[in-house]
Order: C-alpha cells, then sequence, then structure tokens
C-alpha cells in the first residue's frame, strides 16, 4: 500500500475567518500535496485530481498549529488511485498562554477526513 504524508506550520497570514480560524480549503491544499507525492511514487506521474468525497471537518485550524497530513492508496484499477486522507493537529498554537506559546498535543486532534480519487493520464496523452 502507497502511504505519503507531510507537516507544516500554518502562518499566521493564514488566519481568515473571525477568530482567525483558517479556511478548511488549506486543508484540502495539503491533501493535494499528498496525492501528488502518492501518484508520483506510484505512476511517475502527477496524475489529475478526479473528485474529493465524504470530506468532514471535525476541528478548527488556526494560525501556529502544525498539521500532518496522510494519505494512503486503498483502491487501484490501471488508471485511478482511491486515496483515504486523513489531517491531524499535532502541535496546537497557545496564544492565550502568549503570543508565541504552543504545546505539542499528547494525542493528535484529528481536524479533517476525505477520500479522494486521482486519474493517471493514459501514455500518449
Amino acid at each position: 500500500m502507497t502511504t505519503a504524508s507531510l507537516r507544516v506550520r500554518i502562518g499566521g497570514e493564514e488566519g481568515h475567518y473571525g477568530g482567525g480560524l483558517v479556511d478548511g480549503a488549506r486543508v484540502l491544499k495539503l491533501f493535494g500535496d499528498v496525492l501528488t507525492e502518492i501518484t508520483v511514487r506510484t505512476d511517475g506521474d502527477e496524475g489529475l485530481l478526479s473528485e474529493y468525497t465524504e470530506v468532514k471537518f471535525h476541528a478548527p485550524v488556526r494560525p501556529g498549529d502544525f498539521i500532518e497530513a496522510r494519505g494512503s492508496v486503498v483502491r487501484e484499477t490501471r488508471l485511478r488511485r482511491v486515496v483515504e486522507l486523513t489531517a491531524h493537529k499535532v502541535i496546537a498554537a497557545r496564544p492565550d498562554k502568549a503570543e508565541t506559546a504552543a504545546e505539542v498535543l499528547a494525542e493528535p486532534e484529528l481536524v479533517c477526513t476525505a477520500t479522494a480519487t486521482t486519474v493517471v493520464p493514459r501514455e500518449g496523452s
């Protein structure tokens, strides 16, 4: 089974909504990067995102949080890959303690799940 993961710090400039919440599309962008790595590993090509299904946001993301996105291929055909995706908060910003405070979470907090389908271009396309 092919897997990929990445971990990023959400920058201060990414607070978009009231209370400094980060746009959910930011997590989907992370998923896109995970999907690209998976298709490069499996097919030697970046592939094309066909669809997301079952996207669920479970917890808020704020600037200063560290998010880890992971993906695993769960089904594949000759030209398609179905990937289950998760994003967890592993370090939480703590602006309530100090402007630059943060804490490593004892248990990563699930922030988003989704399933994605990627399409591998046919040779000669």
